[in-house]
C-alpha cells in the first residue's frame, strides 16, 4: 500500500474521531484509543506504543523511543491534544522517521477546533532519496 493512499485513510479516520468525540478537550489517550478503533475497523494493521531501541555509536541506550502508532509499518502517527501547535512536534517526528528509516509521518493534533487545522505531514527526505537510489 502506498503512503499517500494510506495517509488519506488515516486523515479521514482522524476527522471521523474528532467529529464523533465532539472536538477538542479530551486526553491524548482517548483520541489514540478511538483512532486505533477507527483504523482497525478499516482493516489497517496498527502497532501502538511501540518501543524502538536507540543505538548510539554501536551502543544500545537504556532509554528507548516509544511511538504512539505505526500504521501498516509505513507511517508513524504522533498524537497530540494541545490548544497551540509547536513546531517541535514536527521536528521530533522527523527524528523518529530517521531513526526508523521511514518516509512519512503525521502529527495529529486533536486539540484544534477543526481537525483539518491539526494535521501536520512530515516527510523524511533522506528516506525518499535512499529509496530512489534503490530503484
Amino acid at each position: 500500500m502506498h503512503e499517500n493512499f494510506l495517509s488519506a485513510q488515516i486523515v479521514d479516520a482522524a476527522v471521523t474521531v474528532h467529529r464523533e468525540l465532539g472536538g477538542p478537550g479530551l486526553l491524548e489517550r482517548v483520541y489514540e484509543e478511538a483512532l486505533i478503533y477507527e483504523l482497525t475497523s478499516r482493516n489497517l494493521m496498527i502497532e501502538q506504543q511501540k518501543s524502538i531501541p536507540i543505538i548510539y555509536r554501536d551502543k544500545h541506550l537504556n532509554t528507548s523511543l516509544r511511538l504512539d502508532l505505526i500504521v501498516e509499518s509505513l507511517i508513524i502517527i504522533e498524537i497530540k491534544a494541545v490548544a497551540e501547535y509547536n513546531a517541535i512536534y514536527s521536528a521530533q517526528l522527523l527524528t523518529y522517521l530517521r531513526l526508523c528509516k521511514l518516509r512519512l509521518g503525521l502529527v495529529l493534533n486533536f486539540g484544534q477546533c477543526y481537525m483539518r487545522d491539526g494535521i501536520h505531514r512530515v516527510i523524511n527526505q533522506k528516506a525518499l532519496s535512499q529509496s530512489s537510489k534503490k530503484s
